[in-house]
């Protein structure tokens, strides 16, 4: 690894004068279970590391249950599977939390910096586009908001200005009748990188028996997470019903664009997309009628 520079700024308006002061020479650093493992590498350098766990609003968490979450983008993800309160509300939130690396990284990892590293097989970046997530950023600028859907632009890039941070990460409240999950394949048991994963999120109506609307959103098959808009809005206004499921499926799979490499081929990966889709539909309709 290179030698670097390290600063920790107390405060955004701190940070945001260090970044727009050093251009690229600058990488921000929340847990760093990414981007020290990328720089050892080589694959990334970086003259000068920024670590915002100090600045309070990254690592703040508030819930108003007529509002929504404000997830900083540091908070680290044991703390949101380990609240109760948002495990209740969240828990296709918790199923990604629950699956960054293993229980020592979750110590540090936060969904903010899975969203920033924006890999396409990124865990939390499905469930939380299915979510209806929207990113809160500050910069020389001021601040501005982004759908977490329009945020990753590239493999490793993001739509972060030069000067930029992601301050915190807004989920709206769940919805009456509402469920989420997220689900993914990988070929070991646990701590290796899907191969395929979705997240998928449905609002029913009163009876439990028609889609109001859903949101799907795909990871590891396309250069970035995938928001499968076509295959949620097919269902809106539909019964629940195994057909309706299945072409949602079907629309999942078209917006797919995998590629073949160690990890699986096309085909599987397309095959997948239409397994796992309609299991976590199955899985929220379950979650919204209260199951």
């Amino acid at each position: 690894m290179e030698p670097f520079e390290f600063v920790s700024p107390s405060s955004i308006d701190e940070a945001v004068k260090i970044l727009a002061s050093n251009g690229d020479k600058v990488r921000i650093m929340a847990g760093g279970t990414d981007m020290l493992v990328q720089m050892r590498a080589g694959r990334r350098t970086a003259p000068l590391v920024v670590d915002v766990k100090g600045i309070p609003e990254l690592n703040n968490v508030s819930y108003d249950a007529s509002k929504g979450l404000t997830l900083g983008a540091a908070v680290p993800c044991y703390k949101i599977y380990q609240d109760k309160s948002l495990a209740a509300t969240y828990p296709g939130l918790i199923d990604s939390a629950s699956l960054i690396g293993g229980i020592q990284i979750q110590g540090r990892a936060s969904i903010g910096g899975n969203i920033c590293n924006a890999a396409p097989s990124g865990d939390s970046i499905p469930v939380v586009i299915a979510l209806g997530g929207v990113c809160n950023i500050a910069g020389p600028n001021g601040t501005r908001q982004l759908p977490v859907e329009e945020f990753c632009t590239a493999p490793g890039r993001n739509a972060l200005e030069n000067g930029e941070l992601l301050v915190s990460v807004f989920i709206p409240a769940p919805q009456a009748k509402s469920g989420a999950t997220y689900q993914r394949f990988i070929p070991r048991n646990e701590m290796d990188i899907a191969v395929v994963g979705v997240g998928t999120s449905v609002v029913l109506d009163a009876s439990g028996q028609n889609f109001v609307s859903a949101r799907i959103a795909l990871a590891s098959v396309g250069p970035t997470p995938i928001f499968a808009k076509a295959a949620g809005d097919s269902l809106a206004g539909k019964a629940v019903s195994e057909e309706a499921i299945q072409q949602a499926s079907e629309l999942a799979m078209s917006a797919a664009t995998p590629i073949t490499d160690m990890r699986g081929t096309i085909r599987q990966r397309t095959h997948l997309v239409g397994v796992f889709t309609r299991r976590t539909l199955n899985n929220a309709i379950d979650r919204a009628r209260g199951g």
